[in-house]
C-alpha cells in the first residue's frame, strides 16, 4: 500500500468551527494511524475574508487541539506552496491540459467543463451541438463511510469564473492530484459535489482518491446543521472558557466516530490507534455542551495538582480573586479540595472566591432555607467557644470537638453544618465542610464567625 496521504483544505474565515475542527481531527487521526502524512492547505483567495487574524486564528485553534500538519504554512513541504493563492500558475498549467484535451469550452466570459461528446474550442460550436445537456453513466462512488453511492453529472459546469478566478470543484481536484492525496475526508454535505470531482479526475488521466464522507454535526436542539451562530460551535470560544483542549478533543472524537465499546474517554494515544473507517458513524452527530463538559471536568480531576494550579492561577486573578503574589501552599490546598467537583476552569472563581476574600456573595436563599429550621446565629455563637478552644485546627480535632457538642445539646453533628458553612462562605454548598475550614485556617475561620454573629 502507498503512503496514505490525506489534506485538511480551510478557508480561514476567522472562526474555526467544530464541523471544521472535526474534519481536520478526522483527517489528522487517520494519517497517524496509518503512518501517513497530514497536510494543510490553506483556500485563502476569497480576500475580503482571508486575513492574517484570520489565518491566525485557524492555526491556533488547530494547535491548541494539538494538530500538528507534516507538509502545510510554517512547515513547507515537496508540493507547495500551500496557499492556493499562490498556486496559479499550477492551474493555469491544468487548464490548459484540459484545454488541449478539449474539455473546455468558453461562454459568456467563463470557462466550462464539458462532460462528454466532440471536440469543442467555442461555446458556440457546443451549442450548435446541442449537448449541453449530456446524459453521462452514472459516477459511482465507493465511499469508505457511505458505502456504494451513485451520482450523475447532466449539466457541464463552470471551472473558471469571468473575472478569471477558478471554481472550487477545478481547483480541488486539481490540488489534490498535485499533492498526491490519496484519502479526502470530509463532511457528508460535499458528496454533491463528488461526481463533479470525479469527472474531473477522470479527465485529468488520474485516479481518484478514497472518499470518506463524514456525518453532519447537528445543533444541539432542533433540526439542522450546527452553525458558527450556535452555542458552542466555536474552538476558540473553549480556549477562551478555560476547557483542556485534550478533553475537547477527545468529544469531538466522538461526534460521529465510536470504538464500538461504549467507551467514551480515551487518551490521543488510543486513539490513534483504535480509528478507522469502519468506527465511523452513518447517521448524524448531535453536539452536546454538557456531555463535552462532563468529559472535561473528568480530565480536570485527574490532573496532578501543579498543573491544575498552573491552569487556574491566571484564571483567579484575572477576575481579581487573588493577587499575583498569593501564597502558592495555600493555593494549592484551596485547590485541592476544589478539584474534584471542578466542571471546568471558567466557573472556578465563583467556586474558590470566598477563600481568597472576605467581601464575597452571600446566598440569600441558603439563609432563608436554614432559617426556617434554627436561627444560624444562635447555632454559630454555639460553636463559637468550642472552636475557639481546640488547640489544633485540623478536620480531625474540629470534627471531634463539634460531636462532642452536638452530644452534649441531644443534637447531630449534621445540625450544626449547615449554618458553619453559611457563616464562613456565604454558601450552600462546595468543598467537604471540615477540611475546608482546616484549609482555611483558625484566624479567618473564627474572624468570620464572630463578624457573623454580629
Amino acid at each position: 500500500m502507498s503512503e496514505v496521504r490525506v489534506r485538511f483544505a480551510p478557508s480561514p474565515t476567522g472562526f474555526f468551527h467544530i464541523g471544521s475542527a472535526r474534519t481536520a481531527l478526522f483527517n489528522w487521526l487517520y494519517a497517524r494511524h496509518t503512518g501517513g502524512k497530514f497536510i494543510l492547505r490553506v483556500e485563502d483567495t476569497d480576500k475580503q475574508r482571508n486575513t492574517e487574524e484570520a489565518l491566525r486564528v485557524l492555526l491556533e485553534g488547530m494547535r491548541w487541539l494539538g494538530l500538528d500538519w507534516d507538509e502545510g504554512p510554517d512547515v513547507g513541504g515537496d508540493c507547495g506552496p500551500y496557499f492556493q493563492s499562490e498556486r496559479q500558475p499550477i492551474y493555469d498549467e491544468y487548464l490548459a491540459r484540459l484545454k488541449d484535451a478539449g474539455r473546455t469550452y468558453e461562454k459568456e466570459g467563463a470557462i466550462w467543463f464539458k462532460l462528454a461528446g466532440e471536440r469543442y474550442t467555442t461555446y458556440d460550436e457546443f451549442k450548435q451541438a446541442e449537448v449541453e445537456k449530456v446524459k453521462t453513466q452514472p459516477v459511482v462512488i465507493d465511499d469508505a463511510v457511505r458505502g456504494r453511492v451513485e451520482r450523475s453529472e447532466e449539466m457541464d459546469f463552470v471551472i473558471v469564473r469571468k473575472d478569471g478566478s477558478p471554481v472550487f470543484h477545478f481547483v480541488n481536484v486539481v490540488d489534490d492530484i498535485a499533492m498526491g492525496i490519496t484519502h479526502v475526508i470530509r463532511g457528508e454535505d460535499h458528496l454533491s459535489n463528488t461526481s463533479k470531482h470525479v469527472e474531473l479526475f477522470q479527465a485529468f488521466g488520474a485516479t481518484p482518491p478514497v472518499f470518506a464522507h463524514i456525518p453532519l454535526i447537528l445543533k444541539q436542539s432542533g433540526p439542522g446543521k450546527m452553525s458558527k451562530r450556535d452555542q458552542g460551535a466555536l474552538i476558540e470560544e473553549y480556549a477562551g472558557r478555560g476547557f483542556l483542549p485534550s478533553a475537547v478533543r477527545n468529544y469531538i472524537c466522538l461526534l460521529g466516530w465510536s470504538p464500538k465499546d461504549d467507551r467514551e474517554k480515551m487518551d490521543i494515544g488510543e486513539i490513534i490507534e483504535r480509528f478507522d473507517f469502519p468506527g465511523i458513524n452513518r447517521g448524524n452527530a448531535r453536539f452536546d455542551e454538557q456531555k463535552l463538559a462532563a468529559l472535561n471536568a473528568e480530565y480536570l480531576r485527574e490532573l496532578e495538582i501543579g498543573s491544575f494550579t498552573f491552569l487556574v492561577r491566571p484564571i483567579l486573578a484575572a477576575k481579581g480573586v487573588i493577587t499575583e503574589d498569593e501564597d502558592e501552599d495555600y493555593l494549592q490546598a484551596v485547590l485541592k479540595l476544589a478539584q474534584p467537583k471542578a466542571r471546568s476552569l471558567e466557573d472556578l472563581p465563583e467556586y474558590v472566591d470566598y477563600f481568597f476574600q472576605d467581601d464575597y456573595p452571600v446566598d440569600g436563599k441558603v439563609a432563608e432555607k436554614i432559617a426556617k429550621k434554627a436561627d444560624p446565629k444562635s447555632l454559630v455563637a454555639e460553636m463559637l467557644p468550642v472552636l475557639e478552644g481546640l488547640a489544633a485546627f485540623d478536620a480531625d480535632s474540629i470534627k471531634s470537638a463539634l460531636e462532642g457538642h452536638a452530644e452534649a445539646q441531644g443534637q447531630k453533628v449534621f445540625a450544626y453544618f449547615p449554618a458553619l458553612r453559611f457563616a464562613v462562605s456565604g454558601q450552600g454548598g462546595g468543598p467537604d465542610l471540615l477540611p475546608m475550614l482546616e484549609v482555611m485556617g483558625r484566624e479567618r475561620v473564627l474572624a468570620r464567625l464572630r463578624r457573623f454573629i454580629g
